[in-house]
């Protein structure tokens, strides 16, 4: 059984679903028979971080609200992540356009490294405060995980898996997600946002074993 799901680098919830996921699938006693695959999405794809602007800027002009407003909308975020031990720094989080960094998870992917990126980025960016917008930072994450600086630095310099990164949001339209992340269960039974653990244990053995009968 395959499980897509659509994410984005910039989105907490998408962290936090991750590790709800995976605390859900070590309750699972057929958890190796689950592929999982991972979905480019962008939230805000015309964005560009020219004005070095601060995380808590950023949602405060995005979403209309006041500087403070913001800090207290991430400390609530701040206390979820931590119920799965994540421990996420929003004070040093940098806001960016994450395509260069869908396109590294689609080179990972080619190299089953996909989970991995995913992983590296999200701390990259949620903890270590890094701008996964640049080249430098990227390459660095490719090499954490196990991939070939020749190739990622081929990747940042051309436009490999530019396509795949568009054509994952094309689907993300005609299935008619809204916001991420969201979970695809066997291609039939939808998911969004970061469900309580027990919500993905009994939606996932749901779909599995009308699957295997």
């Amino acid at each position: 059984m395959k499980i897509e799901i659509w994410s984005d680098v910039m989105c907490p919830f998408c962290y936090i679903g991750k590790r709800h996921l995976e605390k859900a699938m070590a309750l699972l006693p057929f958890k190796n028979e689950i592929e999982i695959e991972w979905k480019s999405y962008q939230l805000n794809p015309d964005y560009h971080n020219t004005d070095n602007e601060s995380l808590l800027d950023y949602l405060a002009r995005n979403k209309g609200m006041s500087v403070e407003q913001a800090k207290q909308l991430t400390d609530s975020v701040t206390q979820m992540a931590k119920n799965v031990d994540l421990e996420l720094d929003f004070a040093k989080s940098i806001p960016a356009n994450s395509f260069n960094a869908h396109r590294l998870l689609h080179l990972a992917k080619s190299k089953n490294l996909q989970d991995e990126a995913e992983e590296a980025l999200f701390y990259a960016h949620f903890v270590e405060g890094n701008d996964v917008a640049q080249n430098e930072i990227l390459l660095i994450i490719g090499e954490k995980i196990g991939l070939i600086a020749s190739d990622v630095e081929k990747l940042l310099q051309g436009e490999e898996f530019s396509h795949q990164v568009r054509y994952d949001i094309y689907e993300s339209q005609q299935i008619g997600v809204r916001g991420v992340p969201f979970f695809l269960l066997d291609g039939k039974y939808g998911l969004s946002g970061a469900q309580p653990i027990q919500t993905f244990v009994e939606a996932i053995t749901q779909a599995y074993n009308e699957k295997t009968v």
